[in-house]
């Protein structure tokens, strides 16, 4: 009888060993639940992205006017006849 208590009792240590410390057990499971969370994470950030890019790509289509201020920021564009004044702070203007 007393080796059979030894037995289980070597048998429940090794099943303990590897619930706690072997492959695929808790601590893996932690730092997968923590990869999984943070993944989650950055694809909320994308999703937010995406939707402010579709919703860009959907006013571009949809109008002139997104267009035309794209055209004038990004570009430096300028309607014809219209006049562009320039206005630099008083330090940029030294630097001629």
């Amino acid at each position: 009888m007393r080796t059979l208590t030894l037995i289980l009792l070597a048998l429940l240590g090794a099943l303990q060993h590897h619930l706690w410390l072997g492959k695929n057990g808790l601590a893996e499971y932690h730092q997968a639940q923590a990869n999984v969370a943070r993944q989650m994470q950055d694809n909320q950030l994308l999703v937010e992205r995406n939707a402010l890019l579709y919703r860009e790509i959907e006013d571009l289509n949809s109008g002139l006017a997104a267009v035309e201020e794209l055209a004038r920021n990004d570009l430096g564009m300028i309607k014809p006849g219209e006049t562009f004044y320039r206005l630099l702070p008083a330090e940029d203007r030294s630097v001629r």
